[in-house]
């Protein structure tokens, strides 16, 4: 069974079409949407701020979702995935976003609608991406909008793959 806890009061909202994996870590302030999926060694810890997930988002494994007390929360859209291993820090992420894996977002970061994130990619704090673009490196820069390709054909496409997935598991 996954670690679903209230910290200080607080309990994760958690709808029951949602799949949240055995080994993963909910507590506290969270607010998760319809159709996501919560996948093995991720912790969401909504301790020191609250979490809101939109609909559609997929966490995948061993990613680390987080805030600052009393000065960042994260604020997650719909229809959007969230890389292996990625940190995700007290940023907001509109909708139709694609977070590459072992990627970081920090504090105060904005990713608008329709971008991509690069696997690996680090934005420091208070970087903000703007709707249609792609950054990547360390720290990252834009490095090209994004296509239309893109759009349906990876950040679409791994979303809807993702809701499949975790159907696998609620059988």
């Amino acid at each position: 069974m996954p670690i679903i806890k209230p910290v200080n009061g607080k309990s994760p909202n958690i709808p029951k079409d949602c799949f949240i994996a055995e080994n993963s870590v909910v507590v506290g302030d969270v607010t998760i949407g319809n159709q996501c999926s919560i996948w093995f060694s991720t912790v969401v810890r909504g301790d020191v701020n609250y979490i809101k997930i939109g609909n559609k988002v997929n966490i995948q494994d061993g990613v680390v979702i987080h805030g600052t007390y009393k000065k960042s929360a994260t604020t997650i859209g719909n229809n959007v995935s969230i890389g292996h291993n990625a940190l995700v820090h007290g940023c907001t992420i509109h909708d139709n976003v694609l977070v590459g894996m072992g990627s970081i977002i920090m504090d105060d970061c904005v990713v608008e609608s329709n971008s991509i994130i690069a696997a690996g990619a680090v934005l420091t704090k208070n970087t903000h991406v703007k709707a249609g673009s792609v950054y990547a490196g360390v720290p990252a820069k834009k490095v090209k909008d994004i296509s239309q390709e893109l759009v349906s054909g990876e950040i679409n496409r791994i979303a809807e793959a993702y809701i499949m997935y975790s159907s696998w598991f609620n059988d």
